[in-house]
């Protein structure tokens, strides 16, 4: 008899726990607020199937973020480039942008949509100079002048890219070079813009959905940690409502990329329940 009464209280106290886990991160973790934030992506749908999470909360209008979408190729591997355009601004919105201008596509034959592309960093960060530093092209000398940026946050891919994608693998290496880039020939001055990166974890994890805000809290509780105005890490756990809402951007917005195999990554990925972004400590 015991064995089952086990088995049947065992989704109760997952629930339970995860519910309590989400008040922990809320109430006690430390957040950013009034931030002006661009997400830097690679594709349509990058936004929804990996960084919803952290989107929903920092488009909670109580911190007062201004949340940006910056996406560096219409994902036309396909033919599908401008229905692809639609979809990501119509997820976005479904996500809380503020609204459908917060939305950014570059089309450029530098960035194309390909799984064995690798984009050049510095041309990234040119392009996210031009978009949010653009005194950095009349200061190539060493100057006194405080390094100035219209965002204060840029949140990307980590170095493995979650999926090994090389397109998101190159974000990470061309928003590293941007920051690099701002406070080059300024000395003693800190850098305006933090980068965050978005955590790659192990298979096990990746496909753990909710079950991975417990191990992600303890590794947060039990790891190196920054408080203060450059907080780290930055972790997002969604709850029922907002993992939904989640879905709902890939299966109501980005209609024209719901194969098979995304209806297992939105019922099952970590990424869809948990975000955790970790502040990148640039030479």
């Amino acid at each position: 008899m015991l064995p089952w009464v086990t088995w049947l209280t065992l989704p109760l106290v997952l629930v339970t726990s995860w519910l309590l886990t989400i008040n922990v991160v809320r109430d006690r973790l430390p957040k950013l607020r009034n931030k002006r934030v661009c997400l830097l992506i690679a594709h349509p749908d990058d936004e929804a199937m990996f960084f919803a999470p952290a989107i929903l909360a920092l488009t909670d209008p109580r911190l007062g973020n201004h949340v940006k979408i910056l996406c560096l190729s219409s994902g036309d591997a396909d033919g599908l480039g401008e229905t692809r355009k639609k979809e990501l601004i119509k997820s976005g919105m479904l996500l809380g942008l503020r609204k459908e201008d917060d939305v950014f596509i570059v089309e450029s034959p530098d960035f194309q949509d390909s799984m064995t592309s690798t984009w050049s960093k510095e041309k990234i960060a040119d392009l996210l100079s031009s978009a949010f530093a653009p005194s950095l092209k009349t200061h190539k000398a060493e100057t006194r002048d405080a390094p100035t940026a219209t965002i204060d946050v840029l949140i990307t891919f980590d170095a493995g890219g979650i999926s090994s994608h090389p397109n998101h693998i190159s974000l990470y290496h061309g928003a590293r070079h941007f920051i690099s880039s701002l406070v080059r020939n300024r000395p003693g001055w800190q850098c305006p813009v933090d980068l965050y990166t978005l955590s790659t974890i192990n298979i096990t994890r990746k496909y753990s959905s909710f079950l991975d805000s417990f191990a992600s809290l303890l590794l947060t509780a039990f790891g190196r940690r920054a408080a203060g105005v450059h907080p780290s890490p930055l972790i997002f756990v969604s709850g029922p409502a907002d993992i939904r809402t989640a879905q709902n951007a890939m299966t109501k917005a980005h209609i024209s990329q719901m194969r098979w195999f995304r209806w297992g990554w939105i019922g099952l990925s970590r990424y869809m329940a948990v975000n955790d972004l970790q502040l990148e400590k640039v030479p």
